[in-house]
């Protein structure tokens, strides 16, 4: 019996320290999970303030890398689709010393004019109509006024003297026109 009492006693005292054991455990528990102090609060959003400032300043600076090589791209593909457009110019040059006939040099330019005219306008660029239209001055830019011939002419265009164009339905260039009052 006395067996059975040491025994009895053993386990009661291992039952007793491992309730103070998970007491201890609860304590330093409590203790970790207390409020932060104004202090470290601060200093955490400090530390996320200054990450988040140098994140945006990285994303910045490279999204203005990025839109200056997409431009660069860009301006080098039309300088490349006008590179013949030139060699065409200089191949006219070098023969207007030669020819004798005037219809052939004409004939020449109307060519040149007509390719270039189509590389600018399959890169989205658009002539204004503007001989007989109302004088609009989001479009139009008024270099003289006339006296109106008629009098349904007044506030038309009545000549161009500066053709306007169009970039992707966005003003390019406005036009320089003479207006009938």
């Amino acid at each position: 019996m006395a067996k059975d009492k040491d025994m009895h006693d053993e386990t009661v005292d291992q039952e007793q320290k491992a309730n103070e054991t998970n007491q201890q455990e609860a304590e330093e528990t409590v203790e970790s999970k207390k409020e932060p102090t104004i202090e470290d609060k601060y200093n955490e959003l400090n530390d996320k303030y200054v990450r988040l400032h140098a994140e945006f300043d990285n994303y910045r600076r490279r999204t203005n890398k990025e839109k200056l090589d997409t431009i660069a791209t860009a301006s080098s593909s039309v300088l490349k689709d006008l590179l013949p457009v030139l060699d065409d110019f200089e191949r006219a040059i070098a023969n207007n010393d030669k020819v004798d006939d005037i219809e052939a040099v004409k004939e020449g330019f109307k060519l040149i004019h007509h390719k270039i005219a189509n590389i600018l306008n399959s890169k989205g660029l658009k002539e204004m109509k503007t001989t007989g239209e109302v004088f609009d001055s989001e479009l139009h830019e008024a270099v003289a006024n006339m006296p109106a011939e008629k009098k349904k002419d007044k506030g038309k265009i009545i000549d161009t003297i500066e053709k306007g164009y169009y970039i992707n339905d966005k003003v390019l260039r406005y036009a320089k026109v003479v207006v009938a009052q």
